[in-house]
């Protein structure tokens, strides 16, 4: 069954079609979530959270092909809006990369640091763009800026974690 008919049918009160949807997006959800939120228990409650939003609000989706970007961005916005209320620090968990090997992952950990401190305006579109392969149109239409700011953010979170692997002596060249 195709993804666009699984919406259609969510659209029109079919619960079963929109289990499925969440299916095919329900680890991107998970790992998103836990990136933000660092622990397992927080990110299944905003899954879980950003779940019952979108089924409340599936008819609001406007395009088919945009299920994946609209499903995200709820997930974005719940978990922000978590943060805020509980305060917590966005910090990140090595358990989200794949194993690598010692001196690999010495630099995943000083990258994962480095993010950890960015602003959340970059720290979000790298996370989008780094983590789960998006275009710059679909990061713009997930944190609803224009595509000119989004790439604006990617540079100066770039540049960003250029410089804060220089100031701390390490320094990687071009690779981030």
């Amino acid at each position: 069954m195709f993804k666009s008919s699984l919406l259609k049918q969510a659209k029109n009160g079919n619960e079963k079609a929109f289990l499925k949807l969440i299916e095919q997006e329900k680890i991107k959800l998970y790992k998103m979530a836990y990136m933000y939120m660092k622990s397992e228990n927080d990110a299944l409650d905003i899954v879980q959270e950003t779940i019952m939003k979108a089924f409340i609000h599936i008819k609001s989706v406007k395009e088919e092909k945009y299920f994946s970007t609209w499903i995200t961005r709820i997930l974005i916005n719940t978990a922000l809006e978590a943060i805020r209320k509980n305060n917590k620090v966005v910090i990140f968990d090595e358990l989200i990369i794949e194993p690598v090997q010692s001196s690999q992952q010495e630099e995943r950990m000083d990258l994962l640091e480095a993010i950890r401190n960015l602003e959340e305006k970059y720290k979000t579109v790298i996370i989008l763009k780094y983590y789960h392969d998006l275009t710059v149109s679909d990061i713009a239409e997930i944190v609803q800026y224009p595509e000119g700011t989004v790439k604006t953010n990617l540079h100066r979170g770039l540049n960003e974690l250029k410089k804060s692997f220089i100031q701390g002596g390490v320094d990687y060249g071009q690779r981030y």
